[in-house]
Formats: structure tokens, C-alpha cells, sequence
């Protein structure tokens, strides 16, 4: 990729830091990324869903999918509109999938409860088939984390099993946030490549 004299400065640095992520690999370049624009998506996507847990979902995915897909960017265009783009294009279609949930729930029988009460209290334990296929799942799921490399591993299964927030992985591998939440999108896609290759399915 050659860089286009037309980009401002800012955008320049952006492009060299695309660099370092695609060339080199550096988890600090895509650290640095999510640190320059993280809190501008964040406000956009809150501007437009209205609700502070989506927005914050929706931050994660657009860099997750502009991080995965970060081969296909050109620098025709600044880094952060395309960014903008994919997190926008992903908003819309997020915003339409929970209308259309909401639109096709199924509305509740009124006389469901009086025919049947037991039907209205909800299950609290998995029947023995269904504690089965979790098991089972677990089982493969770490089998598969376990193909990581070390340093990866650790952050899955802090995350993931243990159920660490980024702050608490944070400061229990020493590690600015930013770094925590680009190496835990590479190690996503390290997992989505294992279980490609994997006959059974989580």
C-alpha cells in the first residue's frame, strides 16, 4: 500500500500504524487505533442507539471487524471514515435485526399460565441431555483455547472462564487496556481459524 499524499497528517500517522498492525503484526499499533478513536465511535453509536450497553457492544465489534478485515483498507480514504463507515453500516444492521426481534416476538398467551402454571415458571437447571451438550461443548471449547499460544490462552481464559472485566485483566497482566481489548480481537480470530478446522461444532 502506498500512502496518499492527500491524507492529513493525522490521518498519515493512522496509516502507519495500519502498517505496523498488517506488516509486523503490533499489538500496540492496534492498541493505539482503538485509543484514538474509541471514545468518538463509542458517542456515535450512542447518538444513534440511544442505550449505553449497545453502544459500547457495537464500539467493540467495528473495531473487530475493521481489525480482521484491516487488509482491505487503502489509504484513498482516511482510516477513521472507514472505520466510521463499517461501525455506521454495522449500527443499522444491528438496529434493524432488534426491531425486527421485537416486531416478531411472539405475543404471550394470556391463558397459557391458567392451563398450565408450571409452564410459566422458568427452568432454572438444564435437563440431563442438555447438561450433557454443555459439558460437551466446555470439553471442546477448551480443548481448542488450548491450541493458543500461551500469552493468548491466559487472556481467553481470564476472560471467557474466569470472567474478567478488561480492567481486571488489565492490571492482572500489567497491561494498558487498549492493549488487553486488540490482543483479545486477535485472539478471537486465532479461535475462529481453530474451529474452522474443527469437525464438531460449539
Amino acid at each position: 500500500m502506498e500512502i496518499n499524499e492527500h491524507l492529513t497528517g493525522k490521518a498519515q500517522r493512522d496509516y502507519q500504524l495500519v502498517l505496523a498492525a498488517l506488516n509486523k503484526g503490533d499489538q500496540e499499533a492496534y492498541a493505539e487505533l482503538m485509543k484514538n478513536y474509541r471514545d468518538a465511535l463509542y458517542f456515535m453509536l450512542l447518538k444513534m442507539t440511544k442505550n449505553p450497553q449497545d453502544a459500547d457492544d457495537l464500539t467493540i465489534e467495528a473495531f473487530g471487524k475493521a481489525f480482521k478485515n484491516l487488509h482491505q483498507y487503502t489509504s484513498e480514504f482516511a482510516f477513521s471514515t472507514w472505520l466510521f463507515k463499517i461501525a455506521s453500516n454495522n449500527c443499522i444492521d444491528f438496529m434493524r435485526r432488534k426491531r425486527k426481534n421485537i416486531l416478531h416476538a411472539s405475543p404471550r398467551d394470556e391463558h397459557s399460565s391458567e392451563n398450565d402454571p408450571v409452564s410459566s415458571i422458568p427452568s432454572e437447571t438444564l435437563d440431563p441431555e442438555e447438561n450433557i451438550i454443555k459439558m460437551q461443548k466446555v470439553k471442546l471449547m477448551r480443548e481448542v483455547v488450548e491450541r493458543l499460544k500461551p500469552h493468548y490462552r491466559t487472556l481467553v481464559e481470564l476472560r471467557y472462564f474466569k470472567e474478567y472485566s478488561y480492567e481486571e485483566i488489565s492490571n492482572e497482566l500489567n497491561l494498558p487496556i487498549g492493549t488487553v481489548k486488540a490482543q483479545l480481537f486477535r485472539s478471537r480470530e486465532l479461535l475462529y481459524n481453530i474451529m474452522k478446522n474443527v469437525k464438531e461444532k460449539i
